[in-house]
């Protein structure tokens, strides 16, 4: 495996439920810092979803390897953000045999 181009900067942000007063929670986004990575496009489709199309672009992310339990290893369920564009994460998985690399299956719907 070559190393990956780590040239562009993604945030890392995790799910967090708040209480919203009403016996509710309200769901927000929290920032767990920034990392490098390679972006490479997987497949596209075109969806609806209540009555809107929607595309979903399907992408592999490489991210530098992190320790099992640390706030900069990526989890499925948390996102990527680079500006407005958000990536969910859907799994994760060793991307080289020593770990120095993870490899993130990403989603990114937007309405169209």
């Amino acid at each position: 495996m070559s190393a990956p181009r780590l040239n562009r900067q993604l945030v890392l942000e995790a799910p967090q439920r708040l209480d919203d007063g009403a016996g509710g929670y309200v769901e927000t986004w929290q920032a767990l810092g920034t990392l490098w990575a390679e972006v490479k496009p997987r497949s596209g489709r075109e969806r609806a979803l209540s009555e809107t199309a929607v595309s979903a672009m399907s992408y592999r992310i490489t991210v530098r390897g992190a320790p099992f339990g640390d706030a900069q290893r990526p989890v499925p369920d948390q996102r990527f953000r680079e500006g407005a564009r958000l990536f969910l994460i859907e799994a994760v998985a060793e991307g080289d045999a020593s770990g120095r690399y993870l490899t993130c299956f990403a989603t990114e719907e937007v309405a169209v």
